[in-house]
């Protein structure tokens, strides 16, 4: 467990961070000036990375003076960053591993601090919270190769968290009048539906729709995290009508015609703040900026992508197939039907010839296999999102997202992507979570606590159905 001091020299850098170049330098994106200006050093090895870290991780002041010592120079944590920055990926190992281990907490004096804190439950309570908070001094909050590492990045995952709480964020609505720099940025980062040119941004940002971006204080100009949103009449079924239509691109917004919000793109921009959980509270912030703009909006609901759907599904035919159990999947008439669409025999190789479909977006252009497979995969896809796993949590990771945020798993909808993306990761199927703000808080309490999926009488009929064709 990484100790006081290093966390001290941590903290310390975060006022140094106010620089972009120096924060992009932290988190992970490299700087060919700063490389170039540290060659030399890097050269030292060993002996040089002693050194950096003996002048950076001042020593730990005792409990009794720990107000009183003031935190090491600025210029300290600078110069571990530009260190840091520009070594390679196996020299940044070395320098984790020795920093988590030979600047680690004293495990002697914690359990000291903890047998104290034992002996002292009988005592008067000032006592006890005055050795409680010794053993915390002690015992800062805290995956990968090693313990120290684990710990190592705990922490820093700790500290990424406190610096960039939602109390120092701010929230930006993003127009076409915004900073071209901004906006070019919001191209850029759009992970789930990739943005083809300027007049497709310019219709992401126009009427009926709204772009929100998190920012920080000390990154301006580079927004965190990314929430796009639709304003609909009714809750979309389908990505096209909102990512593809240009028809309203200059139109003025009638409020009349907006009843609902939809959340169909929402993207982390930093991968230096994974595991930090900024996109939950952005779409809570989004939500409240909209009801305050849109007083009898009453609808929320997310239009989510399916990831790993498809790749789930070919996992799931080849091992059916393997093991002789292929009709447990799809009814005898479905089967049948298979079978003459894709000229294949009964048993295995129709369930070879079912996975290999899957893997290709050909059978999506033929209305008679849409009809045929739509029933089966509607219910594999509402059975993958409500029965697969991790631990008890929803195995697909958007869904345990918003499950996680309390949202109920509203609706599958079929042919909502037809987009060649959409069909090789979810088949074209596309889901609602939709946010009951009256709700949520229970929703995500027993999911979190009980790990219970709030579900739609659709998507548990689906389930329903996938129980009683299939045996898995």
């Amino acid at each position: 467990m990484i100790s006081h001091p290093a966390i001290w020299a941590f903290r310390s850098s975060v006022r140094c961070w106010r620089r972009l170049a120096d924060l992009k330098a932290a988190l992970g994106v490299s700087d060919v000036s700063v490389c170039r200006w540290y060659s030399t050093q890097i050269r030292g090895g060993v002996t040089g990375m002693e050194e950096i870290l003996t002048r950076v991780v001042a020593p730990l002041p005792t409990y009794e003076t720990r107000d009183k010592s003031p935190p090491p120079p600025e210029s300290n944590s600078l110069e571990f960053m530009h260190f840091y920055s520009s070594l390679k990926k196996e020299d940044r190992l070395g320098v984790l591993t020795k920093l988590s281990q030979d600047f680690g907490v004293d495990h002697k004096s914690v359990s000291e601090l903890a047998v104290k804190l034992l002996d002292t439950q009988l005592r008067d309570r000032a006592t006890i919270l005055q050795v409680e908070d010794r053993l915390r001094y002690s015992l800062p909050p805290k995956a990968s190769e090693s313990p120290h590492i684990r710990d190592l990045n705990g922490t820093l995952k700790s500290l990424l968290s406190e610096w960039f709480s939602v109390g120092l964020l701010r929230l930006e609505r993003i127009t076409w009048q915004s900073p071209c720099e901004i906006l070019q940025k919001i191209s850029q980062y759009e992970a789930v539906h990739p943005v083809r040119n300027w007049t497709d941004l310019k219709r992401r940002v126009g009427p009926y729709r709204r772009c929100y971006a998190f920012t920080h204080a000390a990154m301006p100009g580079e927004p965190l995290v990314v929430l796009h949103v639709a304003l609909t009449e009714d809750i979309s079924d389908n990505i096209q009508s909102i990512v593809r239509e240009f028809a309203s691109l200059d139109s003025e917004e009638d409020v009349n015609k907006i009843n609902a919000a939809i959340f169909y793109s929402i993207s982390s921009t930093q991968a230096g703040l994974q595991g930090v959980e900024l996109g939950n509270y952005l779409i809570k912030r989004v939500v409240r900026e909209l009801q305050s703009e849109f007083p009898h909006m009453a609808m929320f609901s997310s239009l989510s992508p399916i990831p790993g759907f498809s790749s789930w599904l070919q996992g799931l035919l080849s091992q059916y197939r393997k093991e002789g159990r292929g009709s447990d999947l799809l009814s005898e008439q479905e089967w049948k039907e298979v079978e003459q669409a894709t000229d294949s025999a009964p048993g295995a190789p129709a369930t070879e010839a079912l996975r290999k479909l899957i893997g290709t977006s050909e059978w999506t252009h033929s209305e008679r296999l849409s009809r045929v497979l739509e029933p089966a995969l509607m219910r594999l896809c509402a059975w993958y999102l409500y029965g697969e796993k991790r631990r008890g949590y929803a195995l697909n990771p958007v869904a345990n997202f918003h499950l996680q945020n309390g949202a109920t798993m509203w609706r599958l909808n079929w042919h909502a992507d037809t987009s060649p993306r959409g069909v090789a990761n979810s088949c074209g199927i596309m889901v609602n979570y939709r946010y009951f703000l009256n709700e949520t808080s229970k929703n995500s309490a027993l999911y979190l606590q009980n790990k219970v999926i709030t579900a739609s009488e659709q998507v548990l009929g689906l389930v329903s159905q996938f129980q009683k064709n299939s045996k898995l």
